[in-house]
């Protein structure tokens, strides 16, 4: 009998997590993983997912993404049961909780919630190689497991009109972060308006949040609203056909710790899809992308971010650049972020559990 795990995703099956969950549970058949995900408020989901994991039992519980519900739920069982867990993190918690500006009552929350799950954790996994750089000054080993993607959902697309406006997308949660004045998507804006004298260029963005109003106003200010589109939440299998519409995605993290532990869930998307990436030179991008794919960002706000930006794309298209499936991006994301190649590891995580258990 194969021995039981529990995958503890602090999400909904359509969430990033709960893909990320599915796409490992299907490419590890030595194990029998059940699935518990924590939905609906947070108020009793730490009750909820532990009345789950007692009546599925697991050996070990892995833990998707460093929430209250499921690290607390998990620590729970592991003090009746004994049962081991592990945590799968791809953010610096501590530092983003002072970005998106919490109180202190929340901030103290959250410096409880990581120092107990990287004390209590038997195994940590983190999604970037900084991230596991960071970590280990603490006296804490991590793995390195980053975001990954089923390339071969992302076939080569089917033929583009010869002449349209160029393309540039951007898909993610925008989020407006006061303290920094700006927000997911803002960059692509800021870009528009820089070119929009120069040549036919339009934005699009998929995604929701509390950014999306402000970048709506920002587009009408600039004189840009009629080339911007808000395509808004998009299922994650309707993205290829969605991605295949790009010419440029861009990639913008930045440079402080918040940008260099991740490797953002959307570029070994756009990688797959085989679209061109600017991505600032920061984190995972900055050790898997050529150099004309990356673009300085300097400091955790660079309000001349945007005009190298426009800088670079300008110069990509004065040279003729090819912005059609690109075949090396398809071959970057099959060698550094294929969930074929990266479940092993997750698989050796699981088997550690057990061997503790």
């Amino acid at each position: 009998m194969n021995p039981r795990v529990a995958f503890v995703v602090n999400g909904g099956p359509a969430s990033a997590m709960g893909e990320r969950a599915a796409s490992f549970a299907h490419r590890l058949p030595a194990f029998d993983i059940r699935t518990i995900h924590r939905e609906g408020g947070k108020v009793g989901a730490v009750r909820r997912v532990v009345r789950d994991l007692f009546r599925v039992g697991p050996a070990c519980c892995y833990v998707f993404d460093l929430a209250a519900a499921g690290v607390a739920a998990a620590g729970l069982y592991r003090v009746a049961t004994g049962a081991p867990f592990a945590v799968d993190t791809g953010d610096a918690i501590v530092e983003l909780g002072q970005a998106l500006g919490r109180g202190a009552v929340g901030m103290t929350a959250t410096r409880a919630l990581d120092a107990f799950a990287m004390r209590a954790a038997s195994r940590v996994v983190v999604r970037g190689t900084y991230h596991r750089e960071l970590l280990l000054r603490r006296g804490v080993r991590a793995v390195v497991v980053p975001d990954g993607v089923s390339v071969d959902q992302f076939a080569p697309p089917p033929p583009r009109p010869p002449t349209r406006p160029l393309t540039v997308g951007v898909v993610g949660s925008s989020v407006w972060v006061a303290s920094r004045r700006t927000c997911y998507g803002m960059e692509l804006v800021e870009l528009l308006a820089l070119l929009k004298d120069r040549f036919p260029i339009r934005g699009v963005l998929i995604g929701d949040g509390s950014g999306v109003p402000v970048l709506r106003e920002r587009a009408a200010a600039l004189g840009v609203a009629d080339r911007m589109t808000f395509a808004g939440r998009v299922p994650y299998s309707d993205l290829p056909a969605r991605l295949w519409e790009f010419d440029v995605c861009l990639s913008t993290q930045t440079d402080d710790r918040i940008g260099w532990v991740r490797t953002t869930g959307k570029l070994p998307l756009y990688l797959a899809a085989g679209r061109f990436v600017l991505a600032s030179n920061v984190g995972e991008a900055a050790r898997v992308l050529p150099p004309d794919m990356l673009v300085e960002f300097n400091g955790s706000i660079d309000p001349h971010y945007p005009a190298r930006l426009a800088a670079r794309l300008t110069e990509l298209v004065a040279r003729g650049t090819d912005f059609s499936h690109r075949p090396e991006c398809v071959m970057l994301a099959r060698e550094h972020f294929e969930y074929d190649r990266l479940a092993p590891r997750v698989g050796e995580v699981l088997s550690s559990l057990l061997d503790r258990r």
